[in-house]
């Protein structure tokens, strides 16, 4: 390896990142009936004992930046550092079954060819296992263990995204064999996101848009979508109604490659939780584990931003919380976050106030748009 690489180069981060496969339910069966013929014959071997679970560490002393060479897109990744969970140890005693008790369920889950979301999973499991499980965070904790020890996706595992988000615009949504949904008509709430990534990938895309417009919010969303924006500026609106579950994130990945000159903008609220929503969206986020760059795209900031303050009245102005403060500091440790943002994010700290986008209002519920279009027009964005 040639030590002028940057370590951010596509040639370097590829040596040390570590993902999770995209696999048939064949192939993710074997790798588990694998996980416990090994676990067994650690307790079969001459000196028996119970194997610890080598976990891919998700950490952010685990993580580091990639740059393609091909594209623009920059993402966080994991890469081969191992965190473990121990039967032996008192602290990692419960996580430690909790991870059999999760992979058993998927064996399952696989052998009848079904597909569960996390909630269904957990209170699967909370019937099956209470000394074990009590509530859904721990699911979810577990679920990116079993990940980091299979290497394999979460869909592969046969759990599916719960599906929240929404699209419309001008977009036509085909899949062979099904009726054509026209995204433009269908009110303002939209097209609902499916939670399948199976079904997503399977959707062609038509479209005359020139911009894709991710909406932090579904108020947001649908008052743009009332207002037709999409016909103003030709464009695709798309939101996770919040923080970007993966369905979301892997529709706005497919569209991005679909569509690869089409510009990826987001309106979020000038707050360390508007950027965190935004740099998701951008980067990928360690708490997705393995799966964290994989659908990572090249959005930029289109609003609110500190230049639009001018716009807002005094009244509109909320105090920092702590756990605005909080979100700011992790954003600023971050080695992706181009200087731009940090300029942002350090006049938010600065100033000590946060801002929603319907402060907007304050001129009128049908000005939301015209700033909108008016900063696209103007190629206002970063």
């Amino acid at each position: 390896m040639d030590s002028s690489l940057p370590k951010s180069s596509l040639f370097f981060a590829d040596q040390r990142l570590c993902s999770a496969d995209i696999l048939p339910p064949s192939q993710v069966r074997a790798r588990l009936e694998v996980a416990v013929l090994n676990f067994l014959k650690s307790l079969a071997s001459p000196t028996p004992a119970i194997s610890d679970l080598p976990l891919i560490s998700r950490t952010s002393g685990n993580s580091g930046p990639r740059q393609g060479l091909l594209s623009d897109v920059s993402s966080v990744f994991l890469s081969k550092s191992f965190s473990i969970r121990s039967l032996m140890r008192s602290n990692d005693a419960k996580p430690f079954i909790r991870v059999w008790k999760v992979m058993e369920l998927c064996f399952k889950i696989l052998a009848q060819e079904k597909l569960v979301t996390q909630r269904e999973l957990f209170y699967k499991l909370l019937c099956d296992s209470p000394d074990c499980f009590n509530s859904q965070d721990q699911v979810n904790r577990t679920v990116q263990d079993v990940i980091a020890l299979i290497h394999c996706s979460r869909q592969s595992l046969g759990i599916m995204a719960s599906g929240r988000g929404a699209i419309t615009g001008r977009l036509l949504l085909q899949e062979s064999g099904q009726e054509t949904i026209d995204c433009a008509v269908l009110g303002p709430a939209g097209h609902a996101i499916t939670g399948d990534l199976s079904l997503l990938s399977k959707l062609d895309f038509v479209s005359d848009a020139r911009y894709i417009i991710v909406v932090e919010k579904d108020a947001i969303f649908q008052r743009l979508a009332e207002d037709r924006l999409y016909n103003q500026v030709p464009s695709i609106l798309i939101t996770a109604k919040g923080y970007p579950d993966i369905a979301t994130r892997f529709l706005l990945h497919r569209l991005s490659q679909s569509f690869p000159h089409m510009p990826i903008l987001a309106l979020v609220d000038w707050n360390p939780a508007g950027l965190a929503i935004l740099c998701t969206y951008k980067f990928g986020s360690i708490t997705m584990g393995l799966e964290a760059y994989r659908y990572a795209c090249n959005v930029k900031w289109l609003g609110l931003r500190g230049d639009d303050l001018q716009l807002i009245p005094e009244e509109s102005l909320v105090h920092l919380k702590p756990r605005d403060l909080q979100i700011a500091k992790s954003l600023l440790s971050s080695e992706l976050l181009q200087e731009s943002y940090r300029t942002e994010l350090a006049s938010m700290v600065e100033k000590g106030h946060r801002v929603e986008i319907e402060a907007l209002y304050y001129h009128g519920y049908d000005f939301l748009g015209k700033y909108a279009a008016t900063k696209i027009v103007q190629s206002d964005y970063i």
